[in-house]
Formats: C-alpha cells, sequence, structure tokens
C-alpha cells in the first residue's frame, strides 16, 4: 500500500514538532518537512532544524531558500510604495509569511502531496493567510492543521512529545521573536499589554555602536543598489549589509498597534534597522524626484496595498495593478541619499540625482525665480482663485466668514 504523501510547513519549533509526530504516527502519512528561508536564519540554525526533523522521522527535509523571491514578489512594492502600516510598522512578518505560503504551495505540487499541513493555532493572522493561498494554488491537496484544531495547549504538545520519545529544550522563551530579512518582531508579556514598553533586553540586536556614521544608499529606478561606493548583485545583498551597518546602532525599533485579519487589535514590538532606513531614504529621494501628484497617488495606492498583503491577499488581481502603478513611477527614482546613523536614531541628510526637481535652473524657492515674471504670477494668482472667489460672492458668504475670526 502506498503511503499518502503531507507536506509540512516546518520551523522546528514545539508546534510544528508535534505536527510532524502526529501526521505520521497518528494518521499514517508520509512526512515530508521544508522549512521556508525567507532570510530569518543562519547555516547553523538551518543544519539544526534539519537534524531535528529527521529525528522526529519524516521522509524528507527540504530547504527553499526564497530570499530572492521574497524581495522581487513583496519587498520591492513595499519599498516602491514606502509602506509603513499605521505609518509604523514595515510589515516585517506579514509580508513574510504570504511568501512562506506560496512557497509551500508551489513545493507540495512539485512533489505531489495528497495534504499539506501548518501548525499555526486558530487565535492569529497566519492561519488565514496560510489557508487562502493553499485554496488558490493547490485547492485540490487537503489542509491539516493538528494544533488549531484540537485547540491544542502547550502543555499537551509537550505531554505527546515526551510519550514518543522526544527530548528537546521545552523552555518557553520569556520573547517570542520572528526574524526575517525585512524586520525582526518581538512579542512578550508587555506587548500584551496597552501600556507597558518592550525592556531593552527584549531586542535581539543591542546597542553595541556610539559614534556616528554616515552611508550612503544608493538607487536604480527607485530599488536599493549599492551601499557607499560599493555595487552589490541583488538588493537583498544591500538589505543584509546595511542591517549588519545600521543594527548595532538599535535604531528601527518601535511597537505596532493594529488591527488583525480575525477582527481583534493587536500589539507587537519589533525591530527593523535596514527597512527603516531604506524606505525614509527612498521617500526623501522621491519627494525630490516625482510630482505632488504623483507622491499623492502613491500615498493613497500603497497604503490600500499594504493593508491588503498584511491581510495576506498577495494574489487579489488588483495587487497587480498596483504594482504596475508603482513600478511607472518609480523611473525617475534613481539617485543616491545620505543617512548619518547613531545610537536609537538615523536621519536622511541630503540626495543626489540628475532627476532632482530642486534644479536651480528654475528657481530657488523663497529666494529667486528665473521662469516666470512677477506679471505671469498675478495672472496665475487671479484664474487660480476665481472659483473660490465666485463662490463667496454668489453665495454672499465672505462676512460671515469674516465674522468667524
Amino acid at each position: 500500500m502506498v503511503m499518502k504523501k503531507v507536506l509540512l510547513a516546518f520551523s522546528g519549533g514545539l508546534d510544528t514538532s508535534y505536527c510532524a509526530i502526529y501526521l505520521s504516527q497518528e494518521l499514517g502519512l508520509e512526512v515530508y518537512a521544508a522549512l521556508v528561508d525567507t532570510g530569518g536564519f543562519s547555516a547553523e540554525e538551518i543544519q539544526e532544524i534539519e537534524r531535528r526533523a529527521y529525528a522526529l522521522g519524516v521522509k524528507q527535509f527540504t530547504h527553499l531558500d526564497e530570499k530572492e523571491s521574497y524581495y522581487k514578489s513583496c519587498i520591492k512594492y513595499m519599498i516602491f510604495g514606502n509602506v509603513l502600516k499605521n505609518n509604523t510598522y514595515p510589515l516585517s512578518v506579514s509580508a513574510e509569511r504570504v511568501t512562506q505560503a506560496l512557497s509551500i504551495a508551489n513545493f507540495a505540487k512539485s512533489i505531489g502531496a495528497d495534504y499539506v499541513a501548518h501548525g499555526s493555532t486558530g487565535a492569529g493572522n497566519d492561519q488565514v493567510r496560510f489557508d487562502m493561498v493553499f485554496q488558490a494554488i493547490i485547492p485540490d491537496v487537503e489542509i491539516i492543521t493538528p494544533i488549531r484544531d484540537m485547540k491544542l495547549s502547550r502543555e499537551e504538545e509537550i505531554e505527546y512529545l515526551r510519550k514518543h520519545g522526544v527530548e528537546m529544550d521545552f523552555t518557553k522563551a520569556q520573547y517570542s521573536i520572528n526574524k526575517g530579512i525585512w524586520g525582526t518582531s518581538v512579542g512578550g508579556k508587555e506587548t500584551l499589554t496597552s501600556h507597558l514598553p518592550l525592556p531593552e533586553s527584549a531586542y535581539p540586536t543591542q546597542l553595541t555602536k556610539q559614534e556616528v556614521e554616515r552611508v550612503t544608499i544608493v538607487f536604480k529606478n527607485g530599488e536599493p543598489v549599492g551601499l557607499n561606493d560599493e555595487v552589490f548583485e541583488s538588493p537583498v545583498q544591500v538589505i543584509q549589509r546595511l542591517q549588519e551597518i545600521a543594527g548595532p546602532f538599535a535604531i528601527g525599533r518601535d511597537i505596532h498597534v493594529g488591527d488583525t485579519i480575525i477582527g481583534i487589535k493587536g500589539r507587537v514590538g519589533f525591530e527593523a534597522a535596514a527597512p527603516m532606513v531604506i524606505i525614509k531614504a527612498h521617500h526623501t529621494l522621491e519627494k525630490h524626484t516625482l510630482t505632488k501628484w504623483q507622491l499623492y497617488w502613491k500615498d493613497q495606492l500603497a497604503t490600500w496595498y499594504g493593508n491588503w498583503l498584511h491581510e495576506g491577499q498577495l494574489l487579489d488581481p488588483t495587487m497587480r495593478d498596483i504594482e504596475a502603478f508603482l513600478e511607472s513611477t518609480q523611473q525617475t527614482v534613481t539617485g543616491k541619499v545620505h543617512v548619518l546613523l547613531a545610537p536609537y536614531r538615523f536621519q536622511v541628510e541630503g540626495i543626489e540625482s540628475e532627476h532632482d526637481l530642486m534644479s536651480d535652473k528654475f528657481g530657488s524657492y523663497g529666494e529667486m525665480n528665473r521662469a516666470w515674471t512677477a506679471d505671469d504670477v498675478k495672472g496665475f494668482t487671479k484664474i487660480f482663485g476665481n472659483q473660490t472667489k465666485l463662490y463667496h460672492n454668489v453665495n454672499n458668504t465672505t462676512e460671515a466668514w469674516a465674522s468667524k475670526k
């Protein structure tokens, strides 16, 4: 009898370790485990996760390196849109989960999996993100979620694993850390409240740099392609290198408060030095190189894009339409951005670009003009304010307005 295959999205933690045993021992399935790497693992950590997977009895373990695809499908557009959810959070984990779900779905097809499984509980956003992608990409593959379906407690999972001879460090970390190339989330007892800040010790990257440094980020058509005097093969390498430089200044830290997909409020801390510096640097370059209406409509569409991405809706065709608009706006977003890095803060100091619309060929704000005359301005002002003048005169509202003062 041929055993049916199940592909398990595997992280090596308590939940997915439980799933690995349960799927094989209780359901009699041949378990294939896949770790989707979006920039949160060292080579040593991947080796340890692989060792653990085989110790749990999986048939095959696969490491899926998706850093480049994560950048191309999500991060690039989050940079183009300067996406910060609620003006705070660079979607460090939420966008990452969609990429991971897509990778698992595509790998499930390649191995002919009968089932796909993940270790999400029934209380968070990730269950929705994974399920929606699976339903769209592999609709004929059944989804198995043991932790969610059986409403298992941590203690029940530990007892089950011990019963099956699995010994691992079951000590619950004080803080839940999710690390990826676009930032690291930090959850703990403080983030379950509305008033307590995370302590300094909760952040994985501690302050180790005190002396001010300056970096120059090079953008080409909106994408980060270089750092200081070095040009990289991929923007992913720029992000990683900038994180190495900026992270030890303990910058890019904050606490995000937002609405979850399932309707409740959530609060999470994060550190994202490279993402925050890149987004602010890119936005500054755009303010120099784009028109005011390009900037306005980018803000409107990017806010919607970020919210929909957060809710796992990357596959909505509307997202392709917005991406096409964002891509179009980046044709002139090329140049260098100079950034000062200091403990707990950074400052965008200035830009250099051949597309800079502050060109003094046409005038200097508040100083001198070279492209119009005084009479030009008088005529423009009269026409520009004409409709407002007509409204107040026809409706006799000028006196009423003056009385309010």
